[in-house]
């Protein structure tokens, strides 16, 4: 008898992700990009204590696109984190396991998130001066 090549379980192929899935898997990315960005935090902090010349580099990388759009995937991770931190409390303490519960709570979650994001930019660049 020959054996019949069987697929690993869940198969990509049929297996469709849902809500939850890819908030779990965005949960653990936003993990690792908060980890990054305390590296990034880091470096503002020894450009800072190091004088003058070497904060002005770490601002000017900053201050580049590619420095805010790091700064706005960080900004977005740590709010995401802090939203589905409550979202965790709330399951905690027996809330929000029923399926509709469970996608309201999710899609909440993640408009937060991308409206804390917004507001701490347009915040920060109000105060800034708007450049």
């Amino acid at each position: 008898m020959s054996e019949v090549e069987r697929p690993l379980s869940p198969h990509l192929q049929i297996y469709r992700p849902q809500l939850t899935s890819l908030l779990s898997i965005m949960h653990r990315a936003t993990g690792v990009v908060l980890t990054l960005g305390a590296l990034l935090w880091a470096w503002w902090l020894v450009g800072a204590a190091y004088g003058p010349e070497a904060f002005a580099t770490v601002q000017a990388f900053l201050g580049s696109w590619f420095g805010r759009l790091l700064l706005l995937g960080f900004t977005f991770s740590l709010f995401y984190h802090l939203c589905n931190g409550v979202r965790h409390m709330l399951w905690d303490i027996g809330w929000g396991f029923d399926l509709p519960v469970l996608y309201r709570s999710g899609w909440i979650m993640l408009g937060c998130s991308i409206a804390l994001t917004l507001l701490a930019f347009i915040a920060g660049y109000a105060m800034r001066g708007g450049s």
